[in-house]
């Protein structure tokens, strides 16, 4: 693979991991920040009241997916890209510089909220925007080991916020960090975001959508109504989303809390658990991603859901009682190996589904709202499960929601084939192109 390749990998999902760097650092750092914003006297309170702030980031991300889909497909995929860090951007330096409630009262939080809204939006439109032009920016034989290197720069975003907890916490003291050293990781959030804007501003369009006069021509393009012409393709990539966000969520930021809450590790052996297994995770997407350009992606896919469907319970239950750290990551690595299939191709997988017209919307939209439905409530399900004093019966609801994408990917088509500037052409002016979008073609 050449330089120039290379690059457009760098600049396709460096904002990904900018953008879950500040995803994650808004999280783990709450509890330093939350009663600067809000009256003294209810540690609990203010930071229920922080989190629910945090909540409105995935409130906030279908609508990213609708607004930022539809500039990627009318504007292009450098244009949503460059916009997607403009609001991550953003949204970082409201953080950074938000007052507090001893200066300015409730207006802390009016800017707080403000900043997660903006983040939501950029978090909804990154994943289509970049999944988009990893996929059209890569030869037809190279897209599966590309468009992983977006799972990559994730996780990478995720390592590098906690690395840099583990470095502040080590260095200040919880004075320094309650009082004002929890506005470190924003700036430089604000700065990485800055960065990855530059770099963007002077990548070039791909060219499928270039050279796509259709996609060009047609006033509908990035449009709701666009997108209902392929309905089928759109409701596909809710249900392929489904079982592989709840597994992805439960062993990436719901494992902490659940190798600490659940399974009786500190919480400084399970931090390093998810920290050692997230960066084996990590390493391993590219190799994965490269597999499924040689046998496919369904292969890759049903292998991820026959795995969730049966390993899942008893390697959630094995997990709390693993007792040390050994076990423990030997656990969350099968796990993490078996989510793999979904992780390092989902984005090209979704992409080879839509004519280039409404490429961007049909993944972030669909993408967006089965994340939200999903994704987004894995955690807070678990969290009911346990307080019912039924906490296996979530290892069966991560099992279900495998088994119905397992259904999905047995019947879908294979896509690695496709030739991207075909998708959708085929017997155009009859309707019969629509129910044949993910039919392989030859390149």
């Amino acid at each position: 693979m050449g330089r120039e390749q290379w690059k457009k990998i760098w600049v396709g999902s460096a904002g990904n991991m900018v953008e879950w760097f500040d995803w994650f650092v808004y999280a783990s750092f709450a509890v330093y920040f939350a009663d600067s914003f809000f009256p003294k006297g209810n540690d609990t309170a203010n930071l229920m009241n922080t989190m629910g702030i945090f909540a409105v980031g995935f409130f906030m991300r279908p609508v990213g997916g609708w607004v930022l889909g539809r500039v990627g497909d009318r504007r292009g995929r450098k244009a949503a890209l460059t916009l997607t860090v403009t609001l991550m951007s953003a949204s970082a330096i409201l953080i950074a510089v938000a007052p507090t409630y001893g200066v300015a009262g409730y207006g802390g939080v009016a800017v707080l909220l403000l900043a997660r809204m903006l983040q939501g939006l950029s978090v909804g439109g990154e994943y289509a925007a970049s999944a988009t032009y990893l996929t059209e920016a890569s030869a037809p034989g190279r897209r599966g080991f590309a468009s992983s290197f977006q799972y990559v720069s994730m996780t990478a975003g995720q390592l590098l916020g906690l690395g840099l907890q583990i470095v502040l916490q080590r260095t200040l003291s919880e004075d320094a960090l309650h009082s004002w050293a929890w506005r470190i990781p924003f700036i430089i959030g604000a700065l990485g975001a800055a960065v990855v804007f530059y770099l963007r501003r002077n990548m070039l369009e791909t060219e499928v959508y270039a050279e796509d006069d259709s996609a060009h021509a047609d006033p509908a393009r990035g449009t709701i109504k666009a997108l209902l012409a392929h309905k089928r393709e759109a409701f596909l990539v809710i249900a392929l989303t489904m079982g592989g966000t709840v597994a992805y969520y439960t062993y990436t930021t719901y494992l902490t809390k659940y190798l600490s809450g659940s399974a009786g590790l500190s919480k400084p052996t399970a931090s390093l658990v998810s920290f050692c297994a997230l960066f084996l995770f990590m390493c391993i997407q590219p190799l994965a991603g490269k597999l499924s350009d040689r046998i496919g992606r369904r292969p890759l896919l049903i292998t991820f859901a026959v795995g969730s469907t049966f390993l899942t319970v008893p390697i959630m239950t094995l997990l709390k009682h693993a007792g040390s750290f050994w076990p423990a990551l030997g656990l969350s690595l099968l796990a993490l190996v078996v989510i793999t299939g979904y992780t390092s191709i989902n984005a090209c997988v979704k992409a080879e589904l839509f004519p280039t017209g409404i490429r961007a919307l049909g993944v972030a939209l669909p993408y967006a709202i089965a994340n939200a439905l999903f994704g987004g409530t894995a955690e807070y399900v678990a969290l009911w499960f346990k307080e019912g004093g039924i906490e296996s019966g979530y290892y069966w609801y991560v099992a279900g929601c495998a088994a119905v994408s397992l259904i999905v990917y047995i019947t879908m088509r294979e896509t690695r084939t496709i030739d991207l500037h075909r998708v959708g052409k085929e017997d155009a002016g009859t309707g019969a192109g629509r129910t044949r979008v993910g039919e392989p073609v030859a390149d």
